[in-house]
């Protein structure tokens, strides 16, 4: 049987993993009674992952026909001749509005039915929720007709894995709980001891002398004393010593606070250093340099400068980041033959660093632009999932854009077990 990329855009891509048959019909009858027979439309309906049904009806709609479905027989019948090449381009339809996102332009979505009964579109790659057209005349026969909720037996197992692990996990928090209070008893009875011999050996040691001078301050001797100088060498000489211990201790004062003032100071030759690369880069892509020779002008290590170009090629950009980064995905090629190994590590840190701190608003959009820079062939798998694991079990673990990347990962391990698998 012969197979095609499922969408048109994909048509030239040799490695597009996601296939479904090429649409055979034939021609029946003959008169008013002509009708028109797609043979193998389970086929290709099963390759979209819709009922066979959606399709029929499509047809049906957008020609203006009777169409009719048999799901005993598998049998579709449109009324009237309609050619393959007709419908062909019917059927591009039908993925466009009802099969692939509408943000990454994966065709492995879910359909979804709403309490509001409004039909929507689940990406599992980067999960984006497409809302659908209502206008269009096939909702109304899915609202009439939703589609078999999945569960199959690898949604089960996942699912018995997923109860498993977090069991696991449950046993694992009352452990180190358990050896936390056990810690926290121990820790507390040693204070307390160190306490009681502390108070204790503060009471034995009350100096006689302190109490001596209390006595003389209340009973008001001091009164009739008379100050004098002593003009003495060895008085002048005392005085000097303790002049000298003053601006000792000042200088110790001063060379106290001087690696805070340099900390401060590196901090913010930091923060300037990253301005000045960053305008740096957009300066030159304003004049039109190319990825080569901007990297090579800035002065920054691999991750800062792979970090300035990123920002600066998404210089006033609100939304839409995976198709504008696309138009210059040569300069990201060119970070990758920066670097060593990991060298796609660096690019995948330089899009957590814009996300973060440069323009939060971008972590809406973290898995669309992963799975944009993977279909591009800039990424993979290996490094963005490294990449997924250290960062959500780091520092930084409840930043958002591990949340918001979540749904791409899982989509690319299980891709990866369907792959083994198969």
């Amino acid at each position: 049987m012969a197979l095609q990329n499922i969408g048109a855009s994909n048509s030239d891509d040799a490695f597009y993993r996601y296939k479904m048959p090429k649409m055979i019909t034939k021609i029946e009858g003959r008169g008013n009674g002509i009708k028109t027979n797609i043979v193998n439309m389970v086929d290709v309906a099963k390759a979209l992952a819709r009922p066979a049904s959606y399709t029929t009806k499509y047809f049906g709609c957008e020609l203006g026909a009777q169409s009719k479905f048999d799901g005993k027989t598998g049998v579709s019948l449109v009324n009237g001749s309609h050619d393959t090449a007709k419908l062909a381009g019917l059927l591009e339809n039908f993925i466009k509005k009802y099969v692939q996102c509408y943000g990454c332009g994966n065709p492995e979505t879910e359909i979804l039915i709403t309490r509001t009964q409004m039909v929507q579109l689940k990406c599992a790659a980067c999960g984006f929720v497409s809302d659908v057209d209502m206008r269009d005349k096939l909702t109304s026969f899915i609202l009439k007709n939703p589609p078999e909720q999945k569960n199959s037996k690898d949604k089960k197992a996942m699912r018995r894995a997923e109860k498993e692990r977090l069991k696991e996990g449950e046993a694992a928090d009352k452990v180190m709980k358990k050896l936390s209070k056990d810690g926290k008893k121990i820790k507390d009875v040693k204070t307390n001891s160190s306490k009681k011999k502390g108070n204790g050996s503060d009471e034995d040691r009350v100096s006689p002398a302190v109490s001596q001078s209390g006595d003389k301050d209340e009973s008001g001797e001091d009164d009739e004393v008379q100050w004098q100088t002593d003009t003495s060498a060895e008085a002048a000489r005392q005085r000097i010593q303790e002049q000298l211990s003053t601006v000792t201790a000042d200088m110790v004062m001063l060379s106290t606070e001087e690696p805070v003032n340099k900390v401060n100071n590196v901090a913010t030759n930091g923060n300037m250093t990253r301005k000045k690369l960053v305008d740096s880069a957009k300066e030159n892509l304003k004049k039109g340099v190319g990825p080569k020779e901007l990297l090579a002008l800035l002065s920054g290590s691999v991750q800062e400068n792979a970090n300035a170009v990123y920002e600066a090629l998404l210089d006033g950009v609100e939304k839409g980041f995976a198709k504008h980064l696309l138009k210059k995905k040569n300069y990201l090629a060119e970070i990758l033959l920066q670097g060593d190994d990991d060298s796609q590590l660096v690019l995948l840190r330089a899009v957590e660093d814009f996300c973060g701190k440069s323009n939060p608003n971008a972590v809406k959009e973290v898995a669309l632009v992963l799975k944009a820079l993977y279909d591009a062939d800039i990424l993979e798998e290996e490094y963005v999932i490294k990449w997924y694991e250290v960062g959500s079990n780091g520092e930084n673990k409840s930043s958002p854009i591990w949340k918001n990347a979540k749904p791409f990962i899982e989509w690319l391990q299980s891709a990866e077990s369907e792959s083994e698998e198969e």
